[in-house]
């Protein structure tokens, strides 16, 4: 299926998020990895002043960085008290293990009393910084559910996903439930600073288990959303290791195999390009391992690749492509390392309850490809999908852009 791409704003750095202020201002706000949050106005100007900057509180970045500001949820009654909530790796302090990298913090502001467009700096409040032994393996997603709860998805740690946040887990932090690594979180900040932790979360009176998890398994979340029809099912992308990336929908409690399995396959952390003909399918507690609804091999049966880093994105809900009405569109951050190609995917759900993929062609482009490396996606409040990208593999330059998917001409 071919679809166009109309340009909504340009000259970012990295842009990771796109959120929608459903305040009648036509306003957009864009998450830039480099540390702020700029207004796209109404007639599409992006504003020079940026709503949020928090460069000067976040660790530096490398050219190739997978830290920064991460992303960027609304309150639900954000048109009525200014409340948001934000993503990004802080520097580790004297108090983390020896070794770590850094902090992945989520911290809470409030619009300024004086401008809607620019947020009040000395409003933060944190509510949870998760101690990161590598800088790799982040997720960062932030967004409010159907339930008004705010889920968070959290990266293994990077490295090699053994070490924990007190520095002590062995055997893998996915599947610990002493740790956040590794996990969909939940928590309730209905009442103010800093959370609670809400009571029907799976693991609360879990012995040892940490009560803000709502799901584990993950390798590195990258991305996930709500279906804004339907039944607001939670659509997660899990960017893979060697071999495989997935599509998870998640349940409450849900165990979604990493590093028992990567995708649906078998995985092996000492030889991770052999997968094991056989593994456990339940974890330590008898619970089953889940598979995704898609997998994607990197590298199909013909030796062509497919994609990696998958990049999670949205339900598409909107009229402005019939096509892919129904339709969960997600991406690829290229198809290999060195090429600058993302693809866009769109997936159909059977009758069986299995899904079918489709690859997603740009009507002007020569190779079918967006030719530039996809970041993440965005929805606005009539459901139409948002594609973020950059020609620079990381945080530097000015070649960040949003587009909107629209029919092709």
């Amino acid at each position: 299926m071919r679809v166009g791409l109309q340009t909504i704003a340009d000259g970012f750095v990295s842009p990771v998020g796109i959120v929608f202020p459903n305040d009648g201002t036509g306003r957009r706000f864009v998450v830039d990895q480099i540390g702020r949050i700029f207004v796209v106005n109404s007639a599409g100007t992006v504003l020079t002043t940026p709503f949020l900057d928090v460069t000067d509180r976040m660790v530096t970045l490398n050219l190739r960085d997978e830290r920064g500001l991460l992303s960027m949820a609304l309150h639900p009654d954000f048109a009525a008290n200014g409340r948001f909530f934000v993503c990004y790796n802080a520097p580790r302090d004297a108090g983390d293990p020896a070794g770590f990298n850094s902090e992945l913090r989520i911290s809470e502001f409030h619009v300024s009393a004086d401008d809607d467009d620019v947020a009040d700096p000395d409003s933060e409040i944190v509510l949870l910084d998760i101690n990161k032994p590598a800088s790799n393996h982040n997720g960062g997603q932030l967004a409010f559910g159907p339930d008004e709860m705010l889920y968070v998805s959290v990266g293994d740690g990077g490295g090699n996903g053994l070490v924990g946040d007190d520095g002590t887990i062995a055997g893998g932090t996915s599947q610990s439930l002493t740790t956040l690594l590794g996990k969909i979180l939940r928590i309730n900040v209905a009442l103010g600073p800093p959370f609670d932790i809400p009571s029907d979360n799976p693991f609360v009176g879990v012995a040892g288990a940490r009560g803000e998890i709502w799901a584990l398994g993950f390798r590195n979340p990258w991305r996930f959303s709500f279906d804004s029809g339907g039944d607001h099912r939670l659509f997660a992308g899990d960017v893979g290791q060697n071999l495989y990336e997935e599509i998870d929908i998640v349940e409450a409690g849900g165990n979604y195999g990493w590093q028992t399995r990567e995708g649906a396959h078998c995985y092996d952390p000492s030889n991770p390009s052999n997968p094991p003909v056989t593994c456990d399918d339940t974890d330590a507690r008898g619970a089953p391992l889940i598979d995704p609804i898609i997998e994607q091999p990197q590298v199909d049966e013909n030796g062509d690749a497919v994609g990696v880093s998958i990049i999670g994105g949205f339900v598409c809900r909107g009229d402005g492509v019939p096509g892919l009405s129904g339709d969960y569109v997600f991406g690829q951050w290229t198809s290999q390392n060195s090429t600058v190609d993302g693809r866009l995917f769109a997936a159909t759900e059977n009758t069986d309850g299995s899904w079918t993929t489709r690859e997603l062609t740009i009507s002007d482009s020569g190779d079918g490809t967006l030719g530039r490396y996809i970041l993440a996606f965005g929805q606005d409040a009539e459901g139409e999908i948002y594609v973020l990208t950059a020609t620079n593999s990381g945080p530097t330059g000015t070649t960040g852009r949003v587009d909107k998917l629209v029919i092709a001409p």
